[in-house]
Formats: C-alpha cells, sequence, structure tokens
C-alpha cells in the first residue's frame, strides 16, 4: 500500500468536495469514486466531474449502479422529497437510501485494493445531517473492521483500512470555512436532493435547508444560488 495516496467518494456536493480539498492539502494524490446510482439528482454527477478536474485528483472513475432497482427512497423510488422537514423531528426520512454508504464504500473499498491505497474518505457528517445511520461513527468503525476480513489486503497481508470522515463533528459552516481556507469553488458544487426542471436547486429539501444555512452562518451568499439567479 502507498501512504502517499488515497480514494475519495465523490458525489459532487459540498461535503465530499471538502473531503477531497482536504485529502489534496495533505499532499495525497486522490483517486475519486462517484456512483450514477439511479438518484434523482443526477445533476451531481456532472458536478462531481468539475470538482475531480478542478481539484486536481489523480483519477476519477464513474460507476454506474442501478439501486432504482431496490428503491425503498424517495431519491431512488417514486416517492415525494419531503421539503421544510424540521431537522429536530428525529425521524429518518425517507430520501434516506437503504444501505446507500454501505453499498458505496464497499466500492470504495475495491478501489482502494486495485490502486493500493489504504485511506478511503467520506463526507459522512453526524452534526448537521438528516438522521441517516450510515453517517454516525459506530457505521465507519464497523467498516473498517469488515474491511481488515473481507480484502486480500487486510485478511492476508495485515492492511489496516482507515475510513476517514474529517467532516465528522464538524457544522455546515465550519464545514464552508474549512473548504473556503483551502480555496475551494463552492459553485462547483450541488446538494439539493429535488431539483427543478431547469437544474435549480429546490431550496426546501433537508439538503438545501442545510446548505443555505450553513452560508449564511458563514456570512456570504451561497454561490450555488449567484449562479442560479
Amino acid at each position: 500500500m502507498t501512504e502517499s495516496r488515497a480514494v475519495i467518494l465523490l458525489s459532487g456536493g459540498l461535503d465530499s468536495t471538502t473531503v477531497l480539498a482536504i485529502a489534496r492539502a495533505e499532499g495525497l494524490d486522490c483517486h475519486c469514486l462517484t456512483v450514477d446510482y439511479g438518484q434523482r439528482h443526477r445533476v451531481e454527477i456532472e458536478a462531481a466531474r468539475s470538482v475531480a478536474d478542478t481539484l486536481g485528483a489523480a483519477s476519477h472513475r464513474i460507476i454506474t449502479l442501478d439501486l432504482r432497482a431496490i428503491g425503498g427512497s424517495a431519491l431512488t423510488d417514486d416517492i415525494e422529497v419531503p421539503k421544510d422537514r424540521k431537522q429536530e423531528s428525529g425521524e429518518v426520512p425517507v430520501t434516506y437510501v437503504p444501505a446507500r454508504n454501505t453499498v458505496l464504500l464497499s466500492l470504495l473499498l475495491g478501489l482502494a485494493e486495485v490502486v493500493e491505497a489504504d485511506q478511503l474518505f467520506i463526507g459522512a457528517n453526524a452534526v448537521d445531517y438528516s438522521g441517516y445511520p450510515d453517517c454516525r461513527p459506530a457505521f465507519l468503525e464497523a467498516f473498517e473492521d469488515l474491511a481488515a476480513v473481507a480484502t486480500v489486503a487486510g485478511a492476508e497481508h495485515g492492511v489496516r483500512f482507515r475510513v476517514r470522515a474529517p467532516l465528522l463533528e464538524l457544522s455546515k459552516a465550519d464545514i464552508i470555512r474549512r473548504g473556503l481556507a483551502l480555496g475551494v469553488d463552492y459553485g462547483l458544487t450541488w446538494s439539493c436532493y429535488d431539483p427543478t426542471p431547469d437544474d435549480l436547486p429546490c431550496g426546501r429539501c433537508d439538503s438545501c435547508i442545510l446548505r443555505v444555512r450553513g452560508f449564511e452562518e458563514v456570512g456570504i451568499k451561497d454561490p450555488v444560488y449567484a449562479n442560479s439567479a
């Protein structure tokens, strides 16, 4: 394994873009993976392409995996995306995609074995998040244990894969501040779960609300809204 190499789960969103910038700032060669899983906000895939190119990813793979065949989520099924939801409700919203991060991290782990990287970066966040169980520390720790026994590198060569989630304990505002300090252009990113027919952010889904609130707390205008005005 190569210590200067990492794999990044890159959705094209604000969080994963910041994670890529952090990894690049550490001097790592970053191999990015984006998954087109049938999400209704597929505009984020093009955002990921732009982000990977702009931030100097060593490579960028886009994999197609149809999670609409499973469904069960407003992002992959004919279920309405909730709007104006109160974040303190405590309920896991229907935008939760069953086992998504388990599936996506498994693909990222496969890429890590191929490119000989032992660091897997993900933009999981346990502070400003929508209640998804696969964005919690316990899940990330359990996946590290799985990686140790599920791979040739781990089981036969003793490689200890690290799942790194540098944004895990940061608020959305702090994430934005971190990215701005690293020169991230958030105008390249996409967060909205339910784009308009003109591919503009709805401004009312959970992801939009968290993003808007974060930029308001930082005291600057979200460049995505500035670009779409």
